[in-house]
């Protein structure tokens, strides 16, 4: 069982920043892949960035250039550094784990991103 806790969501103007965390249960170094999901209202979840363990990404073109996905295994988190924030990136950004390439989904709770003046 991996349990995911995501934070740093909030309030920021459009241009600005923010950065997620999702903390792991376990070893992230375990996760074969850990990514940042996002749904906005009226609106299906989708896939904001990816990273595997072995550091290969997937970043959707609407976030490339602004968004950075990383992993911190000092601190067993993975991160999402969000820049130049735009009102459409406003939404429930939640934290997504597998152990393997097709095993289960683990998600975490949910962090809201709101980009407002």
């Amino acid at each position: 069982q991996v349990q995911l806790v995501e934070s740093g969501g909030g309030l920021v103007e459009p241009g600005g920043s923010l950065r997620l965390s999702c903390a792991a249960s376990g070893s992230i170094s375990q996760l074969y892949v850990m990514g940042w999901y996002r749904q906005a209202p009226g609106k299906q979840r989708e896939l904001v960035a990816r990273m595997t363990t072995g550091g290969g990404t997937n970043i959707d073109d609407s976030v490339k250039g602004r968004f950075t996905i990383s992993r911190d295994y000092a601190r067993n988190t993975m991160e999402l550094q969000m820049n130049s924030l735009k009102p459409e990136d406003t939404a429930v950004y939640t934290c997504n784990a597998r152990t393997s390439p097709f095993g289960r989904n683990y998600w975490g709770q949910g962090t809201q991103v709101t980009v407002s003046s």
